[in-house]
This record gives structure tokens, C-alpha cells and sequence, in this order.
């Protein structure tokens, strides 16, 4: 008879799925330390061009789009599946469907990455902004992609548990958007290995760039992202979700109203007016169904509010919602056309991207890190006390970063569009340039201690899964309902 030891009775008993789970969790922290190392190295020749060192694959142009690409689908997209690997088994009571397929999105996924931090610094870039990857990558693109939704929706499709919880909501209309976005911007003809264009041409691209660039932001980095907040909020508050009526609302009118926002970037220029209104408009009724979420978040901790004392993790987590909520307010203002005249083109554009992307964006995927790795590991989180470190690196680090920006971008359209009596320009271009950088030193600095915070959890974070071994855990039984 064989005995009843531990590894075998964990082979009798369906356990989740956590190898898939911690690979993305760390991945998620090496690529956060990258993306924004190569941010400050940016921010740095912006005000220093000289270090650039003349070589250019080092230079600004070929960097900067290896930044976001790091920073939103390293970072972003490694937080984003980690997280609803994990939330969906959860919240489903199932076991991750089809283990090969999951293990192929994680090195697929990682290899989209890697030929991003390889082919950008050479210069192979489509040019499209959140898009610049080359035809051969986006066909890998697609293939991890369609592999991911047949994961989640797979694990959807056999839970124990009726109800589908909201957080799953937001990320498979996150999941299905981006497959859309993606296939129709990156549609191309490709005219050698690394060499495609666009299928559409003048206006008409620009269009549709825009309607993929606005929905990246709208989908990528705002619906995903609530998933992981309708979650991980409630769960380290301790707290159940203020009102579940309210965040189905908010899904619906999130997702209807997000997708009509993009033509906003295209104020005066060569898009048929009504575009360009109907992107202002939808912009506007935006800022509802956005607060709804923010407000939602915020009320979760209704009971809980003493936690704040006590515990970095929740507040990490509160004031990434806090900055969604200033972020969701700033977008909609600047798509007004009156004030995009002034803002367009200029660093309080910037400035409004990093307030979303840090303040919201960074700090809640770093939440949701602090809240699943160790429980992933069966591990007690090293120190609590560096956690209070980074959230005040972090913060200040956020703190210099857009109000320096947003000081630089007021000064820049203001100072183009001044004119003398004669009518002609009171400021030449080149004393624009010189007038921001005392700004960007500043957001340089602020740059630097956001990546200071953000190595201190990378250290955290590596002490209290130094030596762990990985653990299984036992799917529970759903508990009846009457």
C-alpha cells in the first residue's frame, strides 16, 4: 500500500495553478526595474543631451518608445496576466484550463519583450506610437494573445462558482478590446523582414492609431487595472466592495464610453471636425463612469479606514485609486478643444500619461505584487517597513515628476503662442527649450526616486521569496448559496 505522504495527497486533490502565477509576478518586478531604469536615463538626455554618448541606439528617438514599451507591456502586461491567472482561479474555484497553453503565453510573452528591447534600439520600429513593433513580433503578438483569452475565458467556462465576479468582467473586455485594437492597427504589408507599412494612409491612419493608442490607455491600463483593483482592494482592506450595483455600472459605461475617446488626440488637424467633437464629448461623459470606479474603491475601505495607519500595502493600493481619480478628471479637461490648443504637444501631455501611468498604473500593480507573492511563495513579506519606504519614494517621486511637467507644459504652450504686436512670435522655439530645463531636472529627479522605490520592492520582494519553495494550494470546495 503506498503511504499517505503529503506530495501524494496534494496529487489527489486539484490544487491551483501558481507555477504560471509566480513566473509573470517576478517577471512583472524585473521588467518594472528596466523600463524605468531606461526612463531616468531619458528624462536625463532631455536635460543633459549630452548623455546620449553619440551613439544611436543610446539616443532619445530610439529609447523612448523601448521606455513605454518596457514600462506598459513588460511591466503593465506581466501585472495584468499575473494577476487575472490569479484572480480568475480564485474567484472561479478552477484550476488554470490547458497548462501548456498558459506556460506558452508566459514565454511567448517574455520573447515579445525581449525582441522589443532588441529591435527598438536598432531603429526597426513601425513608427506607430504603443505600436512601433515590426510585423514578425505583432504576428507573436497575436498568437500569445488568442492563447491568453482561451486560458481565462477556458477557466471561466469551467467554474464551480454561477456568478462571474466583476474583476473577471474587466479583464476579458480588456482581453477581447486589445485583440481587436491590435489586429486592426498592426494590419500591415510587409515589404522585407522588418520592414512593413500601414494599411491605411494619411488621415485615415492617424484615425485609427489613435483610436488603438487612446483604447491601449482605456483598456490596456485603465480596464485591466480595475480588475486588479476590484480584487486586491477588498481583499487587504478586509472589506467587501462598496457597492457591487455601482461597479457593474461602472463596467458598462466604461467600456460603451472608452472606445468613441480617441479622436481627442487629433484636435486641429486634418480629422473631419465631428471626429474631433464626438472624441471631446465621449471624453467628457467619460469622467462619470470613471469616478463611479474611483469612488467605488475609495468607499471599500467604509469600516476599514484605521487599516491606513497600519498598513503601507493598503495604502499603496488607496492612492493608486486616488491618482486614477485625478487622472480621469485631468483627460476629459484637456480633450476640450479650448484647452487642448493651449496643452497639445506640449509636457503637461506628459505630465497627465505619468500621473496615470506611476500614481495609478505602477502603484497598484506594485499593491497587488505586495499582496500575491508571498502568499504565491507561502512566505510572511520580508519587511513592512521598506514597503513604507517605497510608497514615499514613490509618491514624491510622483509628486516632482507631474507637477514639474505640468508647470513646463503651461509655460511651453503659453509661451508659443505669444505674439508681439506685429504679430509676430514674441519667443523663438530654442528659447522654449531653454525655459523647461530647470523642469526637467526636476522630473528627472523625481524619475530617480520612483526607480529608488521601486528597487527597495524588488529587494523586498526578493528577501521574502529568497529560498521559499513553491507551494500548492488546495481548490476549496463552493460554499452553498441559499
Amino acid at each position: 500500500m503506498r503511504p499517505l505522504t503529503r506530495e501524494y495527497l496534494m496529487t489527489q486533490i486539484e490544487t491551483y495553478n501558481y507555477k504560471v502565477v509566480r513566473q509573470f509576478a517576478i517577471m512583472t518586478i524585473v521588467w518594472g526595474v528596466v523600463g524605468m531604469l531606461v526612463g531616468v536615463l531619458i528624462a536625463a538626455q532631455l536635460a543633459w543631451p549630452q548623455l546620449n554618448f553619440d551613439l544611436p541606439w543610446l539616443t532619445f528617438g530610439r529609447l523612448r518608445p523601448l521606455h513605454t514599451n518596457a514600462v506598459i507591456f513588460g511591466f503593465g502586461g506581466c501585472a495584468l496576466i499575473s494577476s487575472s491567472y490569479y484572480i480568475v482561479q480564485h474567484t472561479c474555484h478552477a484550476r488554470l484550463v490547458f497548462p501548456k497553453l498558459a506556460a506558452f503565453t508566459f514565454w511567448g510573452w517574455q520573447s515579445v519583450i525581449l525582441l522589443a528591447a532588441i529591435t527598438l534600439p536598432m531603429g526597426i520600429t513601425s513608427s506607430k506610437e504603443y505600436a512601433e513593433l515590426e510585423w514578425p513580433i505583432d504576428i507573436l503578438i497575436t498568437l500569445v494573445w488568442v492563447s491568453y483569452a482561451v486560458v481565462f475565458f477556458g477557466t471561466i467556462m469551467k467554474r464551480r462558482i454561477a456568478h462571474i465576479y466583476v474583476a473577471n468582467w474587466f479583464f476579458g473586455a480588456f482581453i477581447i478590446t486589445v485583440a481587436v485594437l491590435h489586429l486592426v492597427n498592426s494590419a500591415a504589408m510587409p515589404v522585407s523582414m522588418w520592414k512593413s507599412y500601414s494599411a491605411y494612409a494619411g488621415v485615415q491612419d492617424a484615425m485609427v492609431q489613435w483610436w488603438y493608442g487612446h483604447n491601449a490607455v482605456g483598456f490596456f491600463l485603465t480596464a485591466g487595472f480595475l480588475g486588479i483593483m476590484y480584487y486586491f482592494v477588498p481583499k487587504q482592506a478586509g472589506r467587501p466592495v462598496y457597492s457591487y450595483r455601482l461597479s457593474v455600472v461602472h463596467f458598462w459605461a466604461l467600456i460603451f464610453t472608452y472606445i468613441w475617446a480617441g479622436p481627442h488626440h487629433l484636435h486641429y488637424t486634418a480629422l473631419p471636425d465631428w471626429a474631433q467633437s464626438l472624441g471631446m464629448v465621449m471624453s467628457l461623459i467619460l469622467l462619470a463612469p470613471s469616478w463611479g470606479g474611483m469612488i467605488n474603491g475609495i468607499m471599500t475601505l467604509s469600516g476599514a479606514w484605521h487599516k491606513l495607519r497600519t498598513d503601507p500595502v493598503l495604502r499603496l493600493l488607496v492612492v493608486s485609486i486616488s491618482f486614477y481619480g485625478m487622472s480621469t478628471f485631468e483627460g476629459p479637461m484637456m480633450s476640450i478643444k479650448t484647452v487642448n490648443a493651449l496643452s497639445h504637444y506640449t509636457d503637461w501631455t506628459i505630465g497627465h500619461v505619468h500621473s496615470g501611468a506611476l500614481g495609478w498604473v505602477a502603484l497598484i500593480s506594485m499593491g497587488a505584487m505586495y499582496y500575491m507573492i508571498p502568499r504565491l511563495f507561502g512566505r510572511e513579506l520580508f519587511s513592512l517597513k521598506l514597503v513604507e519606504v517605497h510608497f514615499w519614494t514613490s509618491t514624491i517621486g510622483i509628486v516632482l515628476y507631474i507637477s514639474s511637467m505640468w508647470v513646463a507644459g503651461i509655460m511651453q504652450g503659453l509661451m508659443w503662442r505669444a505674439v508681439n504686436t506685429d504679430g509676430t512670435l514674441t519667443y523663438s522655439f530654442v528659447e522654449s527649450v531653454q525655459a523647461m530645463h530647470p523642469y526637467y531636472i526636476v522630473r528627472t529627479l523625481g524619475g530617480l526616486f520612483f526607480l529608488v522605490g521601486t528597487l527597495v520592492m524588488a529587494y523586498n520582494l526578493w528577501k521574502t521569496i529568497v529560498g521559499a519553495e513553491p507551494i500548492e494550494v488546495a481548490i476549496p470546495e463552493p460554499v452553498a448559496t441559499h
